[in-house]
């Protein structure tokens, strides 16, 4: 990612989140009248942050030269960061300061050591998956390939979750909340894109998306930050029905980039019948039919 790319990134970044913010947000006087900015204006995030309106706009500008951590902490708590957006200012004002590098791939990973797939195999209760930070999913178990049959049926290889979201019909079918997932794998995409700027296989990715969907671009020029790690996704698979799993999304320290995602189901909860036809598919299931009891629970 070039220099005024990181400086943009920067400013699109600061001041997209200053306009989120009301004077009241910020517990500010609100004097009434016609605001000429959306959110804040730069003076009240500068007597936010205890810094001068100069230089607050000097870093809304993208010049982050030899700013200190402690001023990069007043301004997150002045623009009411979450932990993820403060982790993605740093890495856009580290990528700003750096000298220029070579292409950085760590983010695309693509080998999976053979006993990280023996781990995978190991889970038969869980659906397991090894991705790297390009979304790619480079391994899976028996129950993540039922599950992700649509992601996972593609000429691109290997299988890529930002495209099947953004570039398959079918993902809004599979995905119930296809809108938070949508925000999700953008947000993971900018965040990745902030901490390896020099990854010209990510910038690629970015570019293919964001041509052909225009709601990835719309999304993208948002500037928002996600983390993937845990919490419940819910499905409509093509052959079982509906489905509420919990997931998390454990790093693989050995292998910088990896993660394994994991999707599981309390044997009690709703819909954990049809979780468990996935490893034993009815013969109807195989048809892509759905059978009566998609969605019930367990039996009784």
């Amino acid at each position: 990612m070039p220099a005024d790319t990181v400086r943009e990134d920067i400013r699109h970044f600061l001041t997209s989140r200053r306009a989120r913010l009301t004077p009241k947000d910020a517990c500010l006087p609100d004097f009434g009248g016609r605001r000429q900015v959306s959110g804040l204006r730069r003076s009240e995030v500068a007597q936010l942050a205890a810094i001068s309106v100069e230089y607050y706009t000097r870093l809304e500008r993208g010049n982050v030269g030899g700013v200190s951590e402690e001023i990069l902490d007043s301004l997150a708590a002045a623009l009411q960061l979450d932990d993820v957006e403060r982790a993605h200012l740093t890495a856009l004002v580290r990528a700003a300061n750096a000298p220029r590098r070579a292409a950085d791939r760590d983010g695309g990973a693509c080998h999976v050591r053979d006993s990280v797939q023996q781990i995978l195999d190991a889970m038969t209760g869980a659906a397991a998956f090894v991705r790297n930070a390009h979304l790619d999913v480079l391994a899976t178990n028996q129950l993540a390939r039922a599950l992700y049959t649509d992601a996972l049926d593609t000429a691109e290889q290997p299988p890529n979750l930002a495209r099947f979201v953004f570039l398959d019909p079918r993902a809004r079918r599979f995905y119930r909340d296809w809108e938070r997932i949508a925000h999700d794998a953008v947000g993971s995409l900018r965040t990745e894109a902030a901490r390896t700027p020099g990854n010209t296989d990510l910038a690629d990715l970015i570019d293919e998306l964001a041509t052909q969907s225009a709601e990835f671009a719309q999304r993208w020029d948002a500037h928002d930050v996600e983390y993937y790690r845990s919490g419940q996704q819910g499905f409509h698979h093509p052959a079982v029905g509906d489905l509420d799993l919990d997931y998390d999304a454990l790093e693989i320290p050995a292998d910088p980039g990896l993660t394994i995602v994991i999707y599981t189901l309390n044997p009690a909860a709703p819909h954990a019948t049809a979780f468990l036809r996935l490893s034993h598919p009815h013969p109807k299931a195989r048809s892509g039919t759905p059978s009566p009891a998609a969605d019930s629970g367990p039996p009784r």
